[in-house]
């Protein structure tokens, strides 16, 4: 027995063996975070780790003893075992003789805590949708849209007026598309190259964190986000501080029934038309084709269908999951654009923590 008089280690072979090395051969650093949601019980856990302070207290120790650890904010002997026992199985931490630490594997995940904590949180609050609902997604999916607390949090009609509480409302969604673009515009760089382009426009494009990244890469590239009016006022203010501010601009209106700007070499929709059904994704795709040069480009990077049947569903896609029967395949956009004219549309599949497809065409 340990010097605390609780011996954290029974029970803990699972944190190694095949549950190790999960990232090997993942493209992006990023998604390692997914490799620690597994199920509900070890995101639980690693959500209370995170609220407690214990992960923050073992980062800046380094290391701590049993008796340290059973002694943060008075924790109870027997919750801390439990706790420590889940943490040890999912690789979040390991010890030695008298001591806990943060594994190599959490510390590299760690360098992408806004994206690990929002996970965490985006999928804990859609379980509760999940369990309650599923029947109703299966069955009666006009029920399950209107059923859903989850997706309360997109309420878009509230960015059209200007008060505290729409401020308030349309602040709390931004911030979790952002996160997310934050690391998935990572992927869509990858894969395209923004060298050629000149003047862009992100239709939907919320806080900007799709353009900015861009131009952060490419200095000769000036950006326009297209989008409606307090979704703009947000994102201008999130903007500013960045050295590529005054690059980009953002212009209020709705993208079905206002004009465009004119002559631009690219315009991009980035996880924007899966909230649209197939017209309203069709109208966008036209109007913005109206908008391009000849010889520019549209750019649709989108999530895909979830295939189930492949397996290795982790608990952190639990919102994708809600979300499931918005994602379609680039077919849809492959042929309005081929009715459009379009040519040399390219389609490129990706894998990130669910498939997402990169499609590319160019105006004649």
């Amino acid at each position: 027995m340990v010097a605390s008089g609780i011996d954290f280690r029974k029970g803990s072979p699972m944190a190694s063996g095949n549950q190790r090395g999960k990232n090997q051969g993942k493209e992006f650093a990023y998604l390692c975070v997914d490799d620690f949601l597994g199920d509900i019980f070890h995101t639980r856990a690693l959500a209370t780790a995170f609220e407690t302070g214990l992960i923050d207290s073992l980062r800046q120790n380094k290391s701590l003893s049993h008796r340290s650890l059973l002694e943060q904010g008075g924790a109870d002997h027997r919750g801390m075992r439990l706790l420590l026992g889940l943490l040890l199985e999912n690789r979040v931490v390991d010890q030695g003789d008298d001591a806990v630490r943060l594994t190599e594997e959490f510390l590299q995940a760690l360098e992408f805590r806004d994206l690990l904590e929002l996970k965490i949180a985006l999928a804990n609050l859609a379980a509760h949708d999940f369990l309650d609902h599923f029947s109703d997604l299966v069955h009666r999916p006009d029920h399950f849209f209107h059923k859903v607390k989850f997706f309360r949090l997109f309420s878009y009609d509230r960015c059209l007026n200007e008060s505290r509480e729409n401020y308030e409302a349309t602040q709390r969604w931004m911030r979790i598309t952002t996160t997310l673009t934050k690391y998935e515009a990572q992927a869509c760089m990858s894969y395209h190259d923004f060298s050629g382009y000149q003047n862009i426009l992100d239709i939907g494009g919320n806080s900007g964190e799709f353009v900015l990244q861009i131009c952060r890469k490419y200095k000769g590239i000036r950006a326009a986000v297209f989008d409606l009016p307090l979704v703009c006022e947000i994102g201008w203010k999130y903007i500013q501080p960045e050295p590529e501010a005054g690059r980009i601009s953002f212009i209020k209106g709705n993208a079905l029934t206002d004009v465009l700007p004119e002559r631009l070499d690219l315009i991009s929709f980035k996880s924007m038309l899966h909230d649209w059904p197939e017209k309203e994704a069709g109208q966008f795709i036209e109007n913005a084709s109206r908008s391009l040069a000849p010889g520019g480009t549209l750019l649709i990077f989108e999530r895909g269908p979830l295939d189930m049947a492949e397996g290795g569903f982790s608990y952190s896609l639990m919102p994708f999951l809600l979300f499931s029967l918005s994602f379609r395949s680039p077919a849809l956009y492959e042929k309005k654009l081929k009715d459009l004219g379009f040519q040399d549309i390219t389609v490129r599949f990706i894998s990130l923590e669910t498939p997402f497809f990169l499609l590319t065409a160019k105006k004649v």
